[in-house]
């Protein structure tokens, strides 16, 4: 029964169905997303400052770090096997239980990476062990958004499903800050580089438990959106949501696609990459010293005029400082994130997203105006400030429509499935290969940034047109079950069926 009907609309027979509170909507759809995406940022800020010296000591600074890039945009393909998996299970068997699954896979695989031994003790096996894990972290955040997202949109009261989906996307910049917020902790408090080398890059990953338990317990106390429940009383279940999805649905599984192409580009963009480029040193004398350092650490030789054939600059900020900057940043990521809702449920999802895209494809020209060391220090950090605050603006303003945007395409009995692929393929095409694409158009260039700026652009122009071929979803019928069990039939197929 929704809050809009009286006793008397309901069947005698059937008893009010419980219902969640609005609090325990918000609570669970963003502890959760918070947990995995920082369990996502704890990898990739050690990606770039401890993988590659700990798991891939190639001797060769360009290769380590793309590397560990690789083994990071492992994930990415996981990511969408995920999809099918939960998708599959959310569809059939509810929201719930799904969701608790994939925050255990995502829990216990950090923990575990907290735990491996490095290159130095067990050799390439460690790598291996890293992938394997990093792998199981991608197939568990494969189910985790649209999972969460359906729990905030199937629960939000009429004209406020992008307002309540903006909750779980506000687990993106929660989790950043608080992941790279140890990093940085533990960075400044650590006793030596050897020790933060040993020990302290564990901690992140080792405190992921913590906040596991935090997270089942808030959503161990959900029950099932009256969406699903229709569903399921109409017959709308499918054996094979997969196979109804692409058989109905494959034109919203490509919009939606490309819908968060360019989201997925800028999101790494500014969180990876940047982080190598602000960090590595602007001279080759100071990039030696560093390189060598690391190099007696692990315990590999190093060839200093093999490291000069292959250096190219970056702007020479301290890692504290730099990750601080970020985390300036990503404050505002998190303040737009939660304006956009109330604008895309007030103009629209489709005409706000073509003016943010619009934004970032501009943006993304602007690359060599920010990013370049300026004579005056000060200036240079003064710019770099402005590009990444401008740059988690544009993330905020076109990450939070998504949370509702992508499960709107699709109907209750498809929904998850329709949704977490679309949204997890989009990470392989964007997120997968952005740091790689990013690092090498970046050694390419000398060290000059606007090749990337030029890759986001590209990546903004293919969803600027996927945005304007498509049609808004704002109003659309959200309990629409879906085509039930015998849907030839209903979609007038009975002609086919006889035969």
């Amino acid at each position: 029964m929704t809050a809009t009907q009286s006793p008397a609309d309901a069947p005698a027979t059937t008893p009010a169905a419980p219902v969640n509170s609005r609090g325990r909507v918000v609570l669970a759809s963003l502890v959760g997303t918070t947990i995995e995406f920082y369990d996502f940022y704890a990898y990739a800020t050690a990606a770039v400052l401890v993988f590659p010296i700990l798991f891939f000591p190639t001797g060769n600074q360009t290769t380590a770090l793309l590397a560990s890039f690789g083994v990071f945009g492992a994930a990415m393909i996981a990511r969408p096997i995920g999809a099918i998996v939960f998708g599959h299970f959310g569809d059939k068997h509810g929201r719930k239980a799904t969701l608790v699954a994939s925050l255990l896979v995502m829990g216990i695989a950090t923990f575990l990476i907290g735990l491996l031994p490095t290159f130095g003790q067990i050799g390439w096996f460690a790598a291996l062990m890293l992938l394997v894990l990093r792998l199981a972290q991608g197939f568990a955040l494969g189910g985790e958004w649209s999972g969460a997202a359906l729990v905030a949109t199937e629960n939000a009261p009429a004209g406020k499903r992008a307002w309540y989906g903006t909750f779980p996307q506000l687990g993106a910049p929660l989790g950043f800050i608080i992941a790279n917020g140890l990093f940085l902790a533990i960075n400044l408090a650590a006793p030596s580089r050897e020790w933060f080398f040993e020990w302290g890059w564990r901690v992140p990953f080792l405190f992921s438990a913590v906040m596991v338990v935090v997270g089942l317990w808030v959503r161990l106390r959900l029950v099932e959106s009256s969406a699903f429940t229709k569903a399921s009383e109409k017959g709308a279940i499918r054996k094979l949501p997969l196979g109804t999805v692409f058989r109905h649905n494959w034109r919203e599984l490509v919009l939606g696609t490309f819908f968060m192409l360019a989201t997925y580009v800028l999101f790494y963009l500014m969180t990876n990459f940047t982080l190598s480029y602000g960090t590595k040193a602007a001279d080759l004398e100071t990039a030696s010293a560093a390189a060598q350092a690391a190099a007696e650490a692990s315990g590999t030789a190093f060839d200093a005029s093999a490291f000069a054939a292959q250096f190219y600059p970056g702007l020479g900020f301290g890692y504290a400082d730099f990750v601080t900057m970020q985390i300036i940043g990503v404050v505002f990521f998190g303040v737009f994130t939660l304006l956009s809702g109330p604008i895309a449920d007030s103009i629209g999802r489709r005409r706000l997203l073509i003016w943010v895209t619009s934004a970032i494809i501009l943006f993304g020209l602007t690359f060599n105006l920010f990013l370049m060391p300026q004579l005056d220090p000060k200036f240079t950090g003064a710019l770099t400030q402005a590009f990444l605050v401008f740059g988690f603006m544009l993330m905020g303003a076109t990450f939070g429509p998504m949370g509702a945007l992508l499960p709107e395409l699709f109907p209750t009995n498809v929904r998850y499935t329709g949704s977490a692929i679309a949204y997890n393929v989009a990470s392989i095409l964007g997120a997968a290969v952005a740091p790689l694409i990013a690092v090498a158009l970046w050694a390419a260039a000398g060290g000059e940034p606007w090749p990337v700026g030029i890759y986001l652009s590209a990546m903004g122009v293919l969803t600027l047109v996927a945005l304007l071929v498509s049609k808004e979803t704002k109003d659309v019928d959200y309990e629409a079950a879906g085509v039930p069990a015998d849907g030839r039939l209903a979609e007038g197929e009975a002609e086919a069926a006889s035969l």
